[in-house]
């Protein structure tokens, strides 16, 4: 996701946390002010009316040759020199910001040339400088490790929006997510944001239709996202279908939490009700339930620019909307000294493959201007919450939703293919989209539908490698996958199956990468004839001890049971009495080989792993072994 939309439409400016009083008071001034200027131009119809853009940003993810998040987005960007390319949160994704195109004829076309040749060229860069470039929702090979701050782009204002962030929930964020698998963590950072990559869509909207065509947008949202999700994987947990609508959301959940019950949305969100009235409604709103977090100098008065027969750029709304994110977000901006609207799609994720994405916004472009005339007043045929459960239950179960639609259930292929697809020919068709795109790309949707989406072919692959493989070697196998077929052009629908017949290469493994983290503990003061038949029964050789805290303690090991063999003759004899005290440790960074020389060194057959002071993992002589022979 991008967390500063607001710069790239203002260029460089500086910006900062809030100082002092009257810096805020400045700021919200010129907030206020923008707001009143935005409310004149809509009721003098100073808007752009009449015609219709449509424009994308391209976010992706940089690997390196062992398919691992790389670290050198900043050099890539340096290398490529071209202004479609800027910076994002961390220092393994980038984003192109491509050309606005009219609505007509051959304009998927043409943003598909553009976005394959940025690309290609990206790419090209990334090769030279030891990487590549992968388009996916979620990267498969990211680790905790790769979200500590030495991977923040070294930007003052990544830093400033992290410590903004930090102070306003006042704790470390926390994440909870429940698939197949579960993720339960803490984290210091915003860069869990950073796990995101999206492909999002910009559409025109005329000011008269605006609030309309937002809800139709809202409504739509969940059969959209129910075919196009492809992020079922995070820290090699098999989660959501598009895990990204609930990572983002908690990521930098910056609400404090409390013995009250109150109702206060995140920052990330839905919404809460249909939107009413006009445009400038819906930034008001978001300026009640948001606070400003951060400030910058502006000094332009909007109203005092209009006066002058000049077109203000709103700076201060932009960055308040710039630090907010709805899954659809109303947008302002000027084009050739001409205001004009637009709605932002932030829930696309980014692949499987250009073919995908292009088809996805013909798909939703389509829609959007098939809108049936009885859903104009939205509120008098469809409840809201209707509309937003069918949104979470998209992104939790992606293809195998149960939606509801119009009074009816439908399961997701079905609403996709008897609703929405003829909806968006009919739309396409009255932009006068040449028939040849329209076919194209609406026919990988369909077929996409009735085949698999990217999170089912990322979902079939991940359970089928995990069978042969150690899970690091799986989540590199899928990313190499994905690269090769987005490569080919391929849709995902036509995607094959990966096969694992020769091993990767590894040229820098950490022990995080060949451990074992499901684990099996015991306690210190639990019964030492309990812990060894588990030992047995389990076919387990070293078991973590833990004291009531779960701070790790002690170990037990086969040799050492065998040699204080006490406990077979007193059954109430505790683990703590037969433990090894001194244990050894690694960290999930180290090297395997620097970990293979400490087993041999200290004559032990595995290592604890820690992280920040916590049991992660453990490497043990057999993991060694079968890491050697990949």
């Amino acid at each position: 996701m991008n967390l500063d939309l607001y710069y790239k439409e203002m260029g460089e400016q500086k910006v900062d946390l809030p100082s002092n009083n009257q810096e805020q008071a400045l700021y919200v001034e010129r907030l206020l002010q923008d707001i009143e200027a935005l409310e004149w131009m809509l009721e003098h119809n100073y808007f752009e009316s009449g015609i219709t853009r449509i424009g994308a940003e391209q976010e992706f993810c940089l690997v390196t040759k062992d398919w691992r998040p790389a670290k050198n987005a900043e050099e890539i960007l340096e290398k490529i020199d071209d202004p479609h390319f800027t910076t994002e949160l961390a220092k393994y994704n980038l984003e192109i910001n491509l050309d606005p195109v009219v609505l007509e004829s051959d304009c998927f076309t043409k943003v598909a040339t553009q976005l394959q040749s940025l690309l290609d060229k990206a790419d090209a860069t990334a090769r030279e400088a030891g990487s590549r470039v992968v388009l996916t929702g979620i990267l498969p090979t990211i680790t905790q490790n790769h979200l500590h701050l030495d991977y923040l782009t070294d930007r003052p204002r990544y830093k400033i929006l992290n410590d903004r962030l930090m102070r306003l929930r006042g704790s470390h964020f926390y994440l909870h997510l429940m698939g197949v698998d579960e993720l339960s963590i803490r984290h210091d950072t915003v860069l869990f944001e950073a796990c995101n990559t999206s492909f999002q869509l910009h559409l025109q909207i005329d000011p008269e239709d605006f609030i309309s065509s937002f809800n139709w947008a809202q409504a739509m949202a969940g059969p959209v996202l129910s075919i196009c999700a492809n992020s079922p994987l995070l820290l090699g947990r098999e989660l959501w279908n598009e895990t990204r609508v609930a990572l983002f959301r908690q990521s930098i959940d910056t609400r404090q939490t409390s013995l009250a019950l109150k109702d206060q949305l995140p920052r990330v969100s839905f919404g809460s009700n249909w939107a009413s009235g006009n445009v400038a409604n819906i930034y008001k709103d978001n300026i009640s339930q948001y606070k400003s977090i951060l400030t910058t100098e502006i000094s332009e008065n909007p109203l005092e620019l209009l006066q002058q027969g000049k077109i203000p750029k709103l700076k201060a709304l932009g960055l308040h909307n710039g630090t907010i994110y709805p899954w659809n977000r109303a947008c302002y901006g000027v084009t050739n000294g001409k205001p004009h609207l637009r709605i932002e799609n932030r829930y696309i994720p980014s692949g499987p493959s250009i073919i995908d994405e292009m088809a996805t916004f013909a798909f939703w472009v389509g829609l959007m201007k098939g809108r049936p005339k009885k859903f104009d007043n939205m509120e008098a045929v469809m409840d809201f919450r209707e509309a937003k459960t069918n949104f979470i239950k998209a992104a939790r179960n992606g293809k195998q939703t149960v939606l509801c639609w119009d009074g009816k259930t439908y399961d997701a292929p079905e609403l996709v293919t008897k609703e929405f697809l003829p909806l968006a020919y009919e739309g396409l068709e009255s932009c006068g989209i040449d028939h040849d795109s329209i076919e194209r790309y609406l026919e990988i949707i369909e077929r996409r539908v009735a085949k698999k989406s990217g999170a089912q072919w990322l979902v079939s692959n991940f359970r089928k490698l995990q069978r042969s493989q150690k899970k690091d070697h799986a989540l590199r196998l899928i990313t190499r996958g994905m690269y090769k077929n987005q490569k080919k052009g391929e849709p995902v629908h036509e995607w094959p199956d990966i096969k694992a017949e020769k091993p990767l290469k590894d040229s820098s493994p950490w022990v995080g990468h060949i451990m074992t983290t499901r684990l099996l503990t015991v306690k210190e003061n639990d019964l030492a004839d309990l812990a060894t038949s588990i030992m047995r029964w389990k076919n387990i050789h070293h078991m973590p001890v833990e004291n009531e805290e779960g701070k790790l303690t002690g170990l037990l090991t086969w040799t050492h049971v065998g040699n204080s063999g006490n406990h077979m003759k007193n059954p109430t004899q505790l683990v703590k009495d037969i433990m090894v005290e001194k244990v050894v440790t690694t960290q999930a960074t180290t090297p395997v080989e620097d970990a293979i020389s400490i087993m041999k060194e200290q004559l032990i057959g595995c290592l604890p792993v820690m992280q920040n002071g916590e049991l992660v993992g453990i490497i043990t002589i057999k993991d060694v072994m079968a890491y050697d022979k990949e």
